[in-house]
C-alpha cells in the first residue's frame, strides 16, 4: 500500500541521514510510538486501533505507563498473528470479517501478501501525510519532503505537552504536516526561532474560549510554498482521506512550474507591490477534490475559487476597500497566466484597452455609453454580443483609439470561447480598476 511505501522511502532516508540502522519496528517503537503515542495527548487517531479501543475506565489522557506499552504490545501482537486491515495496518482494507468493508480503500480481490514490516511502514506513512483544507490528504514520495515532515514532529509534540497550552487538541498530525510544510519550505515566512505566537499570525491555530484546534492549510499554500524548492518540476503525488468512509481520489501529478508561473506574472505586471503573501496565496485553488478531477493541478487547478462568478455570472468585481485590491490582484494574475500560456512575453494590454474603453465613456455627455459598456459589453456571454458593442462604438470615436478597437474587434475573432471568457473579464476587471482610480 502506498502508505508502507511512503514509510520505506523515509526510513531509508532517515536510517541514511542519521547514520541509524533501524528496522521499521525499531524506528515504530523508538520514534514513533514514543512521539505520538506515549503521552497523555495522541498527535494522531487512528479507528478501531489497540491505540484508542479502551477498557472500562480507560481514557488516552489517564493511561498509566505500563497501560500504554500495553497498548503497543496489543498492536504488536496482532501484527504477528492477524491478517492485516485498517485497523492496525493504515491504508489498507477494513476487516471483512467484521463487515467493516464498507470504510474501505484500496481493495483488491488479489491474495497480496504482506510482510510484518510493511504495517510498521504504513504507520510511518500515515504520520507522514499532509492535510489539506477540504478533508484530504497528500503523500509525496520524495525524501526531502518526508525528511522535512519528520522535523516538524517534535514541534507539535512540545506544543502539545506545554502546560500553558492545555487547550491545544491532539490527533491532528495531518493538519499539522500540512501547516508545517507551508510554512517552513516558504523562505520568505520561515523563522528558525517561531514560537507558538509566531505560528499562530501564520494561521496555524483556530482559537475560541475552550479549545485551540489546528487549521487545515489551504492546498494552493502548500502548492506554491513546494513550489519555491521544485519551480521546474512535476511531482507525483497520492491523495486519500482517512475517516468514518475512506476516500481514495488516487495518483494526481502536481505540476509546481504552474506556481512559479503565477509568481513571474505577478511580478511582471505588478512589479515589487507590497501585499499579505499568505492572503494572496489563500485566494487560488478551487475545491481540492474538483482540483484533482482535472487529472493534474496545475495553473487550471489554481484558479480562484470565486472567480467564476465573475466569468460567468456577470457579477462585478467591487474595488471599494483597499484590502479588496489584493483579490484584484491575484484574480488578474491568474487570469493573465492563463492568456499566456503558449507566449514569452507578458504585457498588459487589457489595462490598455481598458483606458480605451473609460476615455470612450467620459466622452459622452448621457448615460447611453455607460449602459453600452456595462450592460452590453462585459456582459457578453459570447464573442458574438461583445463584437456587436464595439462595432456601436467604433462611429464615436477616432485616431489612436479608433484604431485600438478595430484592432480588439479582429483579435477577439480569433479568439477561442475559452480565451474569451478570460480575455473579457479581465478588461471588465482593469475597467473597473481605473475607475476606482478616477
Amino acid at each position: 500500500m502506498i502508505t508502507s511505501v511512503i514509510g520505506r522511502t523515509f526510513l531509508d532516508a532517515f536510517n541514511a541521514k542519521y547514520t541509524k540502522d533501524y528496522s521499521p519496528k525499531e524506528f515504530f517503537e523508538k520514534e514513533y510510538w514514543e512521539l505520538f503515542y506515549n503521552h497523555e495527548k495522541y498527535m494522531q487517531w487512528v479507528t478501531n486501533s489497540p491505540f484508542v479501543q479502551m477498557k472500562k475506565g480507560q481514557k488516552p489522557h489517564l493511561l498509566t505507563d505500563s497501560e500504554r506499552v500495553e497498548k503497543l504490545e496489543a498492536l504488536e501482537e496482532k501484527i504477528l498473528q492477524m491478517t492485516p486491515d485498517a485497523s492496525f495496518a493504515l491504508g489498507y482494507p477494513a476487516s471483512e470479517v467484521k463487515e467493516y468493508a464498507s470504510t474501505s480503500g484500496l481493495v483488491s480481490d488479489l491474495d497480496i501478501p504482506v510482510d510484518k514490516d510493511e504495517v510498521y511502514l504504513s504507520w510511518i506513512g500515515s504520520g507522514l501525510g499532509i492535510g489539506v483544507a477540504g478533508g484530504f490528504t497528500i503523500l509525496f514520495d520524495n525524501v526531502d519532503i518526508v525528511l522535512k515532515t519528520y522535523e516538524g514532529w517534535r514541534s507539535y509534540r512540545q506544543f502539545l505537552n506545554d502546560p500553558t497550552l492545555v487547550k491545544l487538541r491532539g490527533n491532528q498530525i495531518n493538519s499539522w504536516n500540512g501547516q508545517w510544510l507551508a510554512y517552513t519550505m516558504n523562505p520568505t515566512k520561515y523563522k528558525e526561532d517561531f514560537d507558538f505566537n509566531i505560528l499562530s499570525q501564520e494561521g496555524f491555530f483556530k482559537l475560541d474560549a475552550n479549545t485551540v484546534e489546528m487549521s487545515t492549510v489551504p492546498w494552493s499554500r502548500l502548492f506554491f510554498s513546494l513550489s519555491n524548492h521544485y519551480p521546474d518540476s512535476e511531482m507525483m503525488s497520492h491523495v486519500y482521506g482517512f475517516g468514518q468512509t475512506n476516500k481514495t481520489i488516487g495518483f494526481i501529478p502536481f505540476q509546481f512550474k504552474s506556481g512559479r508561473k503565477i509568481k513571474d506574472v505577478y511580478h511582471k505586471l505588478f512589479g515589487d507591490q507590497s501585499i499579505d503573501q499568505s492572503d494572496f496565496e489563500n485566494l487560488f485553488g478551487m475545491h481540492i477534490k474538483r482540483a484533482c478531477e482535472l487529472g493534474s493541478i496545475g495553473l487550471l487547478a489554481l484558479r480562484p475559487q470565486q472567480l467564476e462568478k465573475y466569468m460567468h455570472e456577470g457579477k462585478s468585481l467591487s474595488l471599494k476597500k483597499e484590502e479588496d485590491l489584493i483579490t484584484y490582484y491575484a484574480y488578474k494574475t491568474w487570469l493573465k497566466a492563463m492568456l499566456s500560456r503558449n507566449k514569452e512575453e507578458i504585457t498588459d494590454y487589457t489595462m490598455e484597452l481598458a483606458a480605451v474603453i473609460k476615455r470612450y465613456r467620459a466622452a459622452g455627455s448621457k448615460l447611453d455609453r455607460k449602459t453600452l459598456i456595462e450592460k452590453e459589453l462585459f456582459a457578453s456571454a459570447g464573442k458574438r454580443g461583445f463584437i456587436e458593442s464595439l462595432c456601436k462604438m467604433i462611429k464615436d470615436l477616432e485616431g489612436a483609439d479608433l484604431l485600438t478597437i478595430k484592432e480588439l474587434k479582429d483579435e477577439v475573432h480569433l479568439m477561442t470561447n475559452e480565451e474569451y471568457t478570460y480575455f473579457c473579464t479581465l478588461v471588465k476587471f482593469d475597467y473597473t480598476f481605473l475607475e476606482r482610480q478616477s
